[in-house]
């Protein structure tokens, strides 16, 4: 087949411990999926899950031990962090149950979904999509991804960040309003999951600003840290 422009490189993140690459089909988030975080935002409550999306080049994938650096991104004076279990999918389906949902689970891996707050804000206030918040370049760092064969199903164990040095997000994961079986069943009752899907599961309490220089560290219980750098903008 020919192609009337090259076409882009797949999207892919390593895995621990193995020499192939999961590739990345689609990128999912689900929104406020912490009560604590979920009341800082402005809401309360257990109410139904509900998502936003990145495109599969925003994942910025980081090796096991190192800092990857993150470029502040370019219209924004209002950086976010926001730490998260990822859940990468081996298989997929439409209107799964809980039980199906949790058994497409490939494996999980320490994500970062970065956020151009004020950006963000603004389209909320006037009734507008969230992509320039969330969607932007570099926006979903990434660790390794952990087999689900090595790491068994998680539902609790500590979630944290600090920059800098100094705690600023601490959770478990079974602090999660909906967890991440039903999260994954809810959203195939609105898009077809397929293998080689990610999908963000939420942030704890303490999201906050960061500026170049800072220096984030996330982890998940299990999963080892993710390391991100925030560089000076381009």
């Amino acid at each position: 087949m020919s192609f009337v422009v090259s076409p882009p490189a797949t999207v892919s993140v390593p895995v621990l411990g193995d020499a192939g690459k999961f590739p990345v089909r689609r990128v999912y988030c689900v929104g406020r999926n912490y009560a604590e975080h979920a009341r800082e935002m402005g809401d309360s409550g257990r109410e139904a899950p509900f998502f936003f999306s990145k495109p599969a080049d925003a994942v910025l994938t980081i090796k096991d031990g190192e800092t990857g650096n993150m470029t502040y991104p370019p219209q924004t004076s209002d950086l976010h962090h926001e730490t998260e279990l990822v859940v990468a999918l081996g298989s997929g389906g439409v209107n799964l149950t809980v039980e199906q949902a949790e058994k497409a689970i490939w494996g999980y891996a320490v994500g970062l979904d970065m956020t151009r707050r004020d950006l963000q804000g603004a389209a909320k206030a006037k009734g507008r999509p969230w992509e320039t918040g969330k969607a932007f370049e570099q926006s979903a760092p990434i660790g390794p991804l952990h087999p689900v064969s090595a790491t068994g199903i998680l539902e609790k164990g500590s979630i944290t960040l600090a920059v800098n040095g100094q705690e600023r997000q601490k959770g478990d994961l079974s602090d999660m309003i909906w967890s991440v079986a039903e999260s994954i069943a809810h959203l195939s009752t609105l898009f077809e999951l397929k293998a080689g899907d990610l999908i963000f599961t939420g942030t704890p309490s303490g999201v906050a600003a960061v500026v170049p220089g800072d220096e984030l560290v996330a982890s998940v219980e299990g999963l080892g840290q993710l390391k991100v750098k925030i560089a000076p903008a381009a």
